[in-house]
């Protein structure tokens, strides 16, 4: 029994000695919390003790091997491998890189050696992305407003390739994606995962690619969905703005998703039209009519093509009396703007600010053009009648049609029966209504528009001079 116990010391001893001897390496230290790699940035760092017996051999190698996301070594891959005798001072610091399929939050590293062979303990866990789309991208062909009908759903999908310079993060295989309902304009909720996402309640979302804990470009534009019934109305968008500038070329007028579109210019059918997007240079006000499947719904824009903005303050056409002006003034948001005024299209030389008081009879037009930015003009057209308050007429007119073309408006009689010849001047309604009364007529009448409930309404008047001599006779008023 003695020499058995004795035995076992002696094993115990020898176990001793040589486990002190054994090879051996530390658990690798990090030089990062998070690595977060792309094509532009990839390079990372490990520590390690090794013992002495390794760190002897000429021919050995180490390894570095990279878990599964899980930190599960079972799958793992090697991500590096020194050469032959590289290492022999211990600590090592060894640089390495992920591999571009890296994705996920609790990965592990650990390291090995060849000669004599050895393993270390994993890491600590560390998330791990390898971005290689790391870029904004388009979602619903970067139209920014969508609708469903109630009770349906509306689905948002990552456009690939997408329009333009779009870098489609659908290219790449490997990616997740995570899709966000904004809840404020500063926070978002997580609301589902995939290439798609189906809407069933109104909002504004987006997407991200999937980079777990790591920050990124690789987000989508933002999109506005409604829940639309028949009646409704929704958006039209251009994509070279509005105003936008002609110059650039044609803008594309674009709407929501749906089944069926037409298309309408100044409430008038554009034949053929019935697509998602209509192209045009021309301003104008464009709506479609949205067929939705269960519901529909419409949208309308007011096109400017100018890259500005203007109005002017009169009417199209105008009338004054001999003497007085009309001034006429444009308001713009032209850069640098310049002005020309023409009359019956002859420039009127040294006039070359906003406004102009005009005081002849004839056609004017201004052009305002926009000298800076975008090299674009825009034109207001207007006529002008100058009338004599008391022009010598032989004979009591019985005809008028005040519609506003300066040309026989107003009731114009012989100086002999207006102001300062004390000659009362009434006029009456085929009803017998005293519609005017005056001792001191100005040939105004009708000042003020009339109601007309015939095609051509009669009045009646009578003129009776300061001598009591009297004229009867009838005005027929034309619409």
């Amino acid at each position: 029994m003695r020499n058995f116990t004795f035995i076992g010391f002696i094993v115990f001893l020898v176990g001793v000695v040589l486990s002190s001897n054994a090879q051996t390496i530390s658990t690798p230290s990090l030089g990062f919390t998070q690595a977060c790699a792309s094509p532009s940035f990839n390079t990372y760092y490990t520590t390690f003790s090794f013992s002495a017996d390794i760190a002897a051999s000429s021919s050995n190698q180490f390894t570095i091997e990279l878990s599964d996301a899980s930190g599960s070594f079972a799958n793992g891959q090697v991500i590096l491998t020194t050469n032959a005798g590289e290492y022999t001072s211990s600590p090592a610091t060894v640089q390495f890189s992920l591999p571009t399929n890296t994705a996920g939050e609790s990965y592990k590293i650990r390291i090995k050696s060849s000669a004599p062979s050895a393993t270390s303990v994993g890491s600590t866990s560390f998330p791990a992305y390898y971005k290689i789309q790391d870029s904004p991208f388009t979602i619903n062909n970067l139209i920014g407003s969508a609708a469903f009908c109630s009770g349906g759903s509306y689905l948002l999908t990552i456009d690939n390739p997408g329009s333009g310079d779009n870098d489609s993060p659908l290219q790449y295989p490997s990616l997740t994606f995570n899709w966000y309902k904004e809840t404020s304009a500063t926070t978002s909720e997580l609301v589902g995962t995939g290439e798609t996402f189906a809407v069933t309640s109104a909002g504004t979302y987006f997407c991200e690619t999937n980079y777990g804990s790591c920050t990124s470009d690789s987000y989508s534009n933002r999109v506005t969905i409604s829940e639309a019934s028949s009646g409704t109305t929704s958006e039209i968008s251009s994509s070279l703005g509005n105003p936008y500038c002609s110059a650039e070329g044609a803008t594309t007028l674009s709407t929501i998703n749906a089944d069926a579109y037409q298309w309408y210019k100044d409430d008038k059918k554009i034949d053929g039209a019935t697509s998602q997007t209509y192209v045009t240079d021309e301003s104008g006000t464009y709506s479609v009519s949205i067929d939705l499947g269960q519901c529909s719904t419409t949208a309308s824009i007011t096109l400017e093509t100018s890259g500005f903005t203007s109005s002017i303050d009169v009417d199209e056409t105008n009338s004054i009396q001999e003497g007085e002006t009309l001034t006429a003034t444009v308001m713009t948001t032209a850069n640098n703007p310049t002005f020309q005024w023409y009359l019956n299209d002859v420039l009127i030389s040294g006039v070359s600010g906003n406004s102009y008081a005009a005081s002849e009879t004839g056609d004017y037009k201004v052009v305002v053009t926009q000298t800076s930015g975008c090299a674009a003009s825009e034109e207001f057209l207007f006529s002008l009648v100058v009338t004599e308050p008391f022009p010598d007429v032989s004979n009591i007119p019985n005809i008028i049609s005040p519609n506003g073309d300066g040309i026989n408006d107003t009731w114009v009689i012989p100086v002999e029966y207006t102001s300062g010849s004390d000659t009362e001047v009434v006029i009456m309604s085929a009803q017998g209504k005293i519609v005017h009364q005056s001792n001191n007529y100005l040939n105004n009448w009708p000042e003020s528009q009339i109601d007309f409930n015939e095609i051509n309404s009669v009045y009646y008047y009578i003129i009776t001079t300061a001598s009591n001599a009297v004229k009867k006779g009838s005005i027929t008023v034309v619409k």
